[in-house]
């Protein structure tokens, strides 16, 4: 009498079949997943790398042309100085801005801080601090004499702007002394007689990797008609 039905080995080459099936399974969803997330990590550092290039050039493209009254830093009782408020050193930069990182646009004049601190475990970092600017008695708090301004310092609430830099200085546009010749870019800002033409902001990754955005040099033109050296009824 002949009786239908499966043996052993054809069972067991089923249960075979069908584990490496979904192990296949499996590795591809693995593969898969892991693609997305290395998608959605690179696309969130291009983003964050475009915002922090974009904030900059808003930070600098908003620089108010406002005077302070160094000195205020000492106490009521010491001396006021009348002073362009404008720092620019290689590795330190300090003005107003109408750009807020909060508000942006639409928020109140802040005082910028914007300077290079050491990266880690390597490289340099590009660091900002926000103050409110209240006036040029609130400015004089940054400042001791004419060009002579308080060290920076990063704390809590700091904002890195850019990370994992080979190297990251500021450079000015200088007016030549001779009108006939063109403006010189300098490493210092050192006339309070004349506003820089514009401010550059050089800098380059630690380590080049083409996928992804790289930081790039970023230079902000500074568009101002007035002279530090006149008085000015609202500043």
């Amino acid at each position: 009498m002949n009786q239908k039905g499966v043996t052993l080995i054809e069972v067991l080459i089923a249960v075979t079949l069908l584990s490496l099936l979904s192990v296949g399974m499996f590795l591809a969803m693995r593969v898969g997943l892991n693609a997305y997330t290395k998608a959605d990590t690179k696309l969130m550092d291009n983003r964050r790398a475009a915002g922090a290039q974009r904030i900059l050039e808003e930070e600098l493209e908003g620089f108010m042309p406002v005077m302070a009254l160094c000195g205020a830093s000492l106490g009521p009782a010491g001396p006021m100085i009348r002073t362009p408020f404008f720092q620019g050193e290689p590795d330190v930069l300090r003005l107003v801005s109408t750009f807020s990182l909060q508000q942006g646009w639409r928020g109140q004049p802040q005082v910028l801080e914007m300077f290079v601190i050491p990266g880690e475990p390597k490289g340099v970092r590009l660091v900002v601090n926000e103050n409110l600017y209240t006036g040029p008695v609130g400015a004089g708090r940054f400042c001791t004499a004419t060009r002579q301004f308080l060290p920076v310092e990063a704390g809590p609430q700091s904002f890195v702007l850019a990370d994992k830099l080979a190297f990251c200085r500021f450079t000015y546009l200088i007016p030549s002394r001779n009108p006939n010749d063109p403006p010189v870019w300098q490493p210092e800002w050192t006339n309070p007689q004349i506003w820089p033409l514009a401010i550059r902001v050089e800098m380059a990754p630690l380590e080049t990797d083409p996928s992804v955005v790289q930081p790039i040099t970023v230079t902000a033109p500074i568009y101002l008609h007035r002279n530090p050296g006149t008085n000015y009824g609202d500043l």
